[in-house]
């Protein structure tokens, strides 16, 4: 007799589909709690995340964000390199990640400055770059002239620290150590009209340099803009240990070359020596003596170091003014010919013109930010540097007279170069502001007098600045420029 599969009992089949079903389910609730616990417990990578601090009027860019520096970014000046570029930039192009990781770093690094108070590192916590100044103020800046304006007394603000306490002032600018015994210079205050210039913040100066290179290029005024940098970035140092030039130097006028790291802030300032920023050379003669030449259709040599700077700032003047530069006689070149003679402001002319066919070759705007500092005034009278010029005395800024509308023509060169050029420059038109300073200068306290005899007067110095001094609010203006930058 047969038997159909049909009447077997259905009982150990409805087992099985009973079992496989509540297996499934406990499946995917397992899967359902773990994927929701790991989403709880991971940081979120999402730069809408609420612990992030955004400005409050413009969105988050679509694109990713560049470092360090983007000429038409906002963000550039502030967002922070990735540390294993050791301060050079430079390198491939950056993949999408990074924005996100720039969004979750700039989060983290709030938290960290916090942990680190107190540590061996002597980091001073930061609340926030944002909050730490004035936005009014800065909104303030846009569309304002920050080079026309006056000088204000300001007991409260300046000196940006005091005579004696920075180590890297060297004796030709330590003026009150070398017996200035006057110091109303030293509370001077630029106020531009219709403006005023964020209240200096060292710390958060060096939050925006964090990661990157700040180069000055350029002759001794650049050295004295140097060492007012190198003093004004101190004071943002809770432990004024953590930094030290790279190659243990001390800074003397014979060296061209210094190099210091901020060690918390993994950032160097750097000062390279270029006179002319073309380059300097040398001929032989009938006699067999070498003569100098100026070849103002090459670049300076040390232009290879120019190119690992993030932010550079160039400057050249003074040394086109007198001796030979100034009576062109057998020394400016072009190509192999040396001219018999040539023009000085000419010669100028066309040095400017390889500086920037130099900057447009070899800078990236969007990684990389220049500034070129203006002329810097002297103030002798009754001769030269070199010819019984003088500005002992004074002790006050100039109130009145043509010297204040005084604007030499090789500023209208480089006005001219730099609107010329593919690659943006800030220009620093520092002339007119330093117009009124002619109670700055070191004149006759270029020189420490250890032997107590009477100073002589017969060479003065009207040309560099004292220590604090004019050059602290050269400084002050790269550091409100790097906040217009970042809040663009």
């Amino acid at each position: 007799m047969s038997i159909s599969s049909s009447s077997f009992p259905s009982f150990p089949r409805t087992i099985v589909s009973y079992t496989v079903t509540t297996s499934l389910f406990v499946v995917i609730f397992l899967c359902s709690v773990f994927l929701f616990t790991r989403r709880t417990l991971e940081p979120s990578l999402s730069p809408y995340h609420t612990d992030i601090p955004l400005p409050a009027s413009d969105p988050r860019p679509s694109t990713p964000l560049l470092p360090p520096i983007e000429h038409h970014d906002a963000a550039n000046v502030t967002v922070e390199t990735n540390p294993k570029e050791e301060g050079d930039s430079r390198g491939d192009d950056v993949a999408v990640e990074t924005e996100l990781k720039a969004v979750e770093d700039s989060r983290m690094e709030k938290n960290k400055l916090g942990e680190e108070k107190g540590s061996s590192s002597g980091e001073v916590s930061v609340e926030s770059n944002d909050e730490s100044v004035d936005q009014a103020v800065i909104e303030k800046m846009r569309g304002c002239d920050l080079y026309r304006g006056s000088w204000i007394k300001d007991d409260d603000e300046y000196p940006l620290y005091q005579p004696g306490s920075c180590p890297y002032v060297d004796e030709a600018f330590d003026c009150q150590r070398n017996g200035r015994r006057d110091s109303d210079y030293l509370n001077w205050r630029w106020k531009p009209d219709g403006c005023d210039l964020p209240r200096f913040n060292a710390t958060d100066f060096l939050v925006k340099l964090r990661g990157k290179k700040l180069m000055l290029v350029g002759d001794s005024m650049n050295r004295n803009q140097f060492e007012s940098m190198l003093c004004v970035l101190r004071e943002g140092l809770s432990d004024k240990s953590r930094m030290h030039e790279v190659h243990g130097h001390n800074i003397t006028k014979g060296r061209g070359y210094f190099s210091f790291n901020f060690e918390d802030y993994n950032c160097t300032v750097d000062f390279v020596r270029s006179h002319f920023l073309v380059r300097e050379g040398v001929r032989a003669n009938a006699q067999g003596n070498t003569n100098p030449t100026l070849s103002i259709d090459r670049i300076d040599k040390t232009n290879a170091r120019w190119k690992r700077a993030d932010i550079l700032v160039f400057n050249t003047g003074h040394w086109w003014v007198h001796g030979k530069t100034a009576r062109g006689k057998n020394y400016y070149k072009e190509g192999d010919y040396i001219y018999p003679k040539f023009d000085a402001t000419e010669a100028y002319r066309r040095s400017l013109k390889t500086w920037a066919k130099w900057i447009d070759a070899n800078v990236n705007p969007k990684k990389q930010l220049v500034f070129y500092r203006g002329y810097s005034s002297a103030h002798f009278r009754g001769g030269e540097w070199d010819s019984g010029g003088s500005c002992n005395g004074e002790v006050e800024p100039v109130k009145k007279g043509s010297i204040l509308d005084s604007y030499p023509l090789k500023m209208k060169i480089v006005e001219e170069a730099i609107k010329e050029m593919q690659v943006p420059v800030v220009l620093l038109n520092v002339t007119k502001l330093t117009n009124f300073r002619k109670d700055g200068h070191p004149s006759i306290y270029g020189k420490i007098n250890t032997e107590g005899k009477k100073v002589s007067t017969r060479r003065q110095d009207c040309s560099h600045w004292c220590l604090p001094g004019v050059p602290d609010v050269w400084n002050h203006l790269i550091y409100a420029s790097l906040l217009l930058q970042a809040h663009s």
